[in-house]
């Protein structure tokens, strides 16, 4: 990393951000933190629509020799991934090929296919589920005249039954599996080895755990594999970093 390179991560609470915290603390980046507090609608405030037109987190702003305003990069998935290029991430990426096969199709590592799969699994399938289910429970809970909230319940009930929990037992019955056949072993769900990709699927891993009920039972492997994130010692000190700014640091999905 250059002497005069300049990172800011844009911080909102309550969102993501912990991941990419995480990934800054793992690969050692000094960085400025600049904070956002929703507002009562719990959005972010329009102050971070400067930052980047859709006013979301996490956004990261790099400034270098080579760079004549700040670079501004959003998307956790694009984020790890820039900062593992630039920023001696190569230990968080499992070799891509076998050794003599450089380049070949079908040659990648199993360590590097899972990698590259759940980079974009973490947000693109997994995700969405988990987020659905805040929505329902948002709509159940809804300030809505108290002879309208049986109706908004039994919607999200059926929601919740006939769509959102069979696909979300799916996904952690997958995961399970997946972390049971892991490359040497595990623990991690590329290998024996703490990847990006772990620190990207963390915050729904972890935030799941916390949220499902009976989750540790039906999925005891994804409970152990969430134990074991929160252990590493990159993850405490971003949640430590967290407390110092927030108070308190609870893995609410949002």
């Amino acid at each position: 990393m250059a002497q005069d390179t300049k990172v800011t991560l844009y911080w909102l609470e309550q969102s993501r951000s912990q991941r990419i915290l995480w990934l800054l603390e793992e690969l050692n980046i000094p960085y400025e933190l600049k904070t956002y507090k929703r507002g009562p609608d719990m959005l972010a405030p329009k102050e971070l629509k400067e930052v980047h037109p859709l006013g979301k987190s996490p956004v990261i702003g790099i400034e270098s020799a080579n760079t004549t305003k700040p670079l501004i990069l959003a998307e956790s998935g694009f984020i790890t991934e820039y900062l593992c290029d630039h920023f001696n991430g190569e230990r968080l990426v499992p070799k891509r090929y076998e050794e003599g096969k450089e380049g070949e199709v079908g040659a990648e590592t199993e360590e590097w296919i899972r990698y590259r799969y759940y980079m974009h699994y973490a947000e693109g399938s997994l995700m969405p589920f988990l987020l659905l289910s805040l929505v329902m429970d948002a709509l159940r809970n809804a300030p809505v005249p108290f002879f309208v909230k049986p109706i908004t319940g039994i919607v999200a009930s059926k929601v919740e039954s006939a769509f959102i929990n069979r696909n979300i037992d799916n996904h952690f019955r997958f995961l399970d599996e997946q972390l049971k056949t892991a490359p040497g072993g595990g623990p991690y769900l590329c290998g024996t080895e703490l990847t990006a990709a772990d620190i990207l699927i963390s915050f729904p891993i972890i935030a799941a755990m916390v949220r499902l009920p009976g989750g540790a039972v039906k999925y005891p492997n994804v409970k152990k594999y969430a134990d074991l994130l929160q252990g590493t010692e990159g993850y405490k000190k971003a949640v430590k970093k967290i407390e110092e700014v927030e108070g308190k640091f609870e893995p609410i999905m949002s």
